[in-house]
């Protein structure tokens, strides 16, 4: 599997954002015949994201896991941990916002004090002083907030070397990257390296994960589609999700996220 996120020029988000949403609509538009009468209700497009997911595969067995396992072996762990934590922390930046969005007011004190925290005396992030105060982190993204707020997942989609996804998070993918600061710099060849840092540590932070998945699971495709879902609606409520709700089901919720 792949792990990335949309990158683009801050000068052209909306370049960005009308690519993706065409490939959206295309997406959408495949529907009618990619589905099938026993198909599940959260994954109506079970056919074409499974084509999807097996290059995706294809790419991360050639390129990713490849370069993430070098990465592991080669770079010393206090490196690595300092490099995870300086994304984590522009991530909590990012989360911060859209607690405020969704007025959690404790999401995002928590969120806006381990940013403010750790950018200061923590190095830019480097060093996660936050965590050793226990203060708690809530990460949440736009597709979270849009969820908060009673828009309803969709299908699960499975993006092209985006990884999983699903209809509404694929529309909120454009306003996370203008949401991470790195695709706000201005020098290329940096805010390249960057981004291709961040890629490599996050496909490093999963390698136990898939090498287990690939052991373990019989369908790789429905461990990881269930998986994300269930991780989804987990983050949209908050970790209280109903008793008589399944994960694998659409959520409806009311203008207020509740279910």
């Amino acid at each position: 599997m792949t792990t990335s996120h949309l990158t683009c020029r801050p000068q052209r988000p909306r370049y960005c954002a009308t690519v993706l949403a065409t490939l959206v609509t295309s997406v959408v538009l495949l529907s009618g015949c990619a589905s099938g009468p026993n198909a599940n209700p959260a994954d109506p497009l079970e056919p074409f994201n499974r084509g999807v997911y097996k290059f995706n595969d294809a790419v991360d067995v050639a390129v990713l896991k490849p370069v993430a396992t070098v990465y592991r072996d080669f770079t010393p762990d206090l490196l690595r941990q300092g490099v995870r934590n300086f994304f984590n922390n522009l991530q909590d930046g990012w989360s911060a916002v859209n607690n405020a969005l969704q007025l959690k007011g404790q999401g995002t004190s928590d969120s806006f004090g381990r940013f403010l925290l750790n950018s200061t005396f923590g190095l830019g992030g480097i060093f996660d002083l936050a965590s050793d105060l226990n203060i708690d982190r809530s990460t949440k993204d736009f597709g979270h907030t849009l969820g908060h707020w009673g828009v309803a997942p969709g299908p699960y989609l499975v993006l092209p070397l985006m990884g999983p996804s699903t209809l509404r998070d694929a529309i909120a993918r454009p306003v996370d990257t203008l949401g991470n600061l790195t695709t706000h710099l201005s020098h290329v060849p940096t805010r390249n390296t960057v981004i291709v840092v961040e890629l490599v540590d996050r496909r490093e932070s999963l390698l136990k994960a898939t090498d287990m998945l690939e052991q373990v699971a019989l369908d790789p495709y429905t461990f990881t589609r269930d998986a994300y879902l269930q991780r989804q609606r987990s983050a949209v409520l908050d970790g209280n999700p109903p008793d008589d709700v399944r994960y694998d089901e659409p959520l409806a919720t009311d203008s207020k996220g509740t279910p």
